[in-house]
């Protein structure tokens, strides 16, 4: 089985730091090639896989000023379609975009939606709907209007994940610095329960970061740590009480909420999106609806079992999991 793997271009695959989609596309490929599939990753120049690395842009737009994203988009995915009759099947990771090309070409394509940065996309994914294989990465982000193949969750290392029973005396906010994320509730949550605040994530609303953050981050109480790698993620969320999700969208996933249940660390969110999934209630954190319910939860959280955290991800979130998921997949998609 041959199989072109379409990732962003935005970050490295895998990220140096921020990057979800594309550490998805990392750990899927890394994944695959172990289990003996002949796999091909289409990415920035200076990704590092043990697949075969074909890319035409050489570094990451986000990284570089000089790259602009829509021409270099172009001619990413086109990289790929061009020699689509190489490869049995095309797994992409790239939203949208491909889904234009996908009739130009024989080869079958699997598009895992990473979720709907607007519904002023659906009427592309309406139109290609009975042309490719469609994969929600939840029930929840699914759009009743398109046809779903299969709900496969993410997966994360757990290698590079380690239980710590012993809980710290600070909250963390681990995402994008952005007014769907509540940074600011999560500051507030914070300074109601007399706790320290570590925020790490990348700013990606300025105004929102100079108006709602900025002014409480003292580094005495509310610390802004910056944008936070691998090396640094397993500290940051393994030593803290809990970690506070107040999202204000319909989150398809949330990485960083798996990722610190790994390391043991309960989590408190508020209940939109993926989270009721993501989540086991009342054992690995609590959905809550509100600042209000999550100060009221925050002492609760001392009363789950942090061992219950890390078993719930590895029973449901691993590696090995997705790459069973999507090989499966593959599998009934090149049957038909």
């Amino acid at each position: 089985m041959k199989v072109a793997l379409l990732s962003p271009i935005a970050w490295r695959t895998p990220p140096r730091h921020y990057g979800p989609w594309e550490r998805v596309v990392s750990l899927l490929a890394e994944g695959l090639v172990q289990r003996g599939i002949d796999v091909t990753l289409f990415a920035t120049g200076d990704s590092q896989t043990s697949a075969r690395l074909h890319y035409i842009c050489p570094f990451p737009y986000e990284e570089d000023r000089n790259i602009d994203p829509k021409v270099w988009e172009a001619m990413h995915i086109a990289h790929l379609f061009e020699q689509a009759d190489q490869f049995d099947l095309i797994h992409n990771n790239y939203d949208f975009l491909p889904l234009s090309y996908s009739r130009l070409v024989d080869t079958p394509m699997l598009t895992t939606i990473h979720g709907f940065s607007s519904s002023k996309i659906l009427p592309i994914f309406r139109e290609y709907n009975r042309d490719n294989y469609y994969v929600s990465i939840s029930d929840a982000d699914r759009n009743p209007g398109l046809d779903y193949l299969a709900t496969v969750y993410h997966g994360i290392d757990l290698k590079e994940f380690t239980l710590i029973e012993r809980p710290g005396d600070y909250l963390i906010y681990f995402g994008r610095i952005h007014p769907d994320k509540g940074t600011a509730d999560a500051i507030e949550i914070a300074r109601r329960y007399g706790a320290k605040l570590y925020i790490a994530g990348i700013i990606q609303d300025k105004d929102y970061y100079n108006v709602q953050v900025a002014p409480h981050v003292d580094n005495q109480n509310v610390f802004y740590l910056g944008s936070v790698g691998p090396a640094q993620r397993q500290q940051l969320l393994g030593n803290a009480y809990a970690l506070l999700h107040p999202i204000h969208f319909d989150e398809p996933f949330g990485l960083s909420v798996v990722e610190s249940m790994a390391c043991g660390t309960p989590v408190i969110a508020f209940r939109r999106g993926s989270m009721a999934e993501v989540i086991n209630d009342g054992h690995t954190g609590f959905l809550v609806n509100n600042v209000d319910e999550a100060c009221e939860k925050l002492d609760l959280i001392r009363e789950l079992d942090r061992k219950d955290c890390y078993r719930w991800v590895k029973e449901r979130f691993s590696q090995e999991r997705m790459v069973n998921d999507y090989i499966a997949l593959y599998e009934q998609i090149l049957a038909r």
